[in-house]
């Protein structure tokens, strides 16, 4: 089992990085949620990341950096990286750039692309390891693939604590949904995951973004149809649960009728919702129940990233095994 220390433990955070340059996996928290972290130039280390998540190999990681200089050397930057990155680095944005010839990144944490999804994360632990590690460091979400995602230390040992290292714990997540991603290879950016950053506010950037292309060949994480998935089956639905179900609500007036209840806001404030999604899959997933039903939220500003989340949730479970959970 994972080791699992306080970020505010003396020692911690240089462990962790001494961990990483020696090919070694640390799950660390960030603003969005709990990454799997591997040093993104070492083979060997990302195939690790690969084989304890069981994630499939054609779906790439994202590449964490300290700060704007450390992505320059891995990729083709342009002015719109430059526009973004200046407004909402640190934070819960990915961009997906030309990789450099001469990029260190394993070629493995790209899936064979020529691209490279890059983000300089918040939150003091993670910009402290990254920092200290003094090397990209890929980090997709610390999960098994296609399952919920972590925002809470105790959720990554559940799930992978027997495939890490090292988790640094530093509390619940405050943004709690993975961060939004958008292309800037072609002419025009494009939205490739909403996420933890509302698309509208890159659009005040960028202008009007283009959506994503075919979910069977993604160019970043979160693109496949079946994602985020619990172990239990899960619906999108406004009206009352049926008999054993659990409820996932939103806002004040809710169904009655449901064995269990969470509800991401009871304001109906989309921010916490966000920011309360995942642990909510996590109870609810643990509760007894036959199945969740979850109400729907207005797809505005971080509401487009939740209905996101809970439609591949929902979806036909096609890397989702519900009897094959560690």
């Amino acid at each position: 089992m994972a080791a699992v220390r306080r970020a505010s433990d003396p020692g911690a955070i240089a462990e962790a990085a001494e961990i990483l340059r020696r090919g070694g996996l640390v799950a660390f928290p960030t603003e969005t949620v709990y990454g799997l972290g591997a040093d993104a130039t070492d083979d060997r280390a990302v195939a690790r990341v690969f084989e304890a998540k069981n994630r499939p190999e054609f779906n790439p990681l994202i590449v964490h950096v300290p700060d704007l200089a450390a992505a320059r050397p891995l990729v083709e930057w342009t002015d719109a990286a430059q526009a973004l990155a200046a407004r909402f680095w640190p934070g819960p944005l990915s961009l997906v750039l030309p990789r450099l010839r001469d990029c260190p990144v394993s070629k493995l944490a790209a899936a064979g692309l020529s691209t490279l999804a890059v983000r300089a994360p918040g939150g003091a632990a993670a910009r402290a390891l990254l920092e200290e590690a003094g090397r990209p460091v890929a980090a997709p979400s610390a999960n098994p693939a296609g399952a919920v995602s972590p925002t809470r230390a105790e959720h990554v040992v559940e799930t992978l604590g027997d495939a890490i290292d090292l988790v640094i714990d530093d509390g619940p997540c405050t943004v709690g949904i993975e961060s939004t991603v958008v292309d800037l290879g072609g002419e025009t950016p494009a939205l490739l995951r909403p996420g933890g950053l509302p698309a509208e506010e890159i659009e005040a950037l960028t202008g009007p973004l283009a959506r994503p292309g075919d979910p069977d060949t993604p160019r970043s994480p979160g693109q496949l149809a079946s994602h985020y998935a619990p172990a239990l089956p899960l619906r999108i639905g406004g009206g009352d649960p049926e008999h054993g179900e659990a409820l996932l609500s939103f806002g004040p007036d809710t169904p009655s009728g449901a064995a269990v209840e969470r509800n991401l806001s009871p304001s109906g404030n989309p921010v916490e919702a966000a920011a309360n999604l995942f642990a909510a899959l996590h109870a609810l997933d643990r509760s007894g129940c036959t199945g969740i039903v979850a109400m729907p939220v207005p797809e505005t500003g971080l509401g487009r990233a939740i209905m996101d989340r809970l439609r591949r949730a929902a979806a036909p479970r096609a890397l989702v095994d519900p009897t094959d959970r560690n």
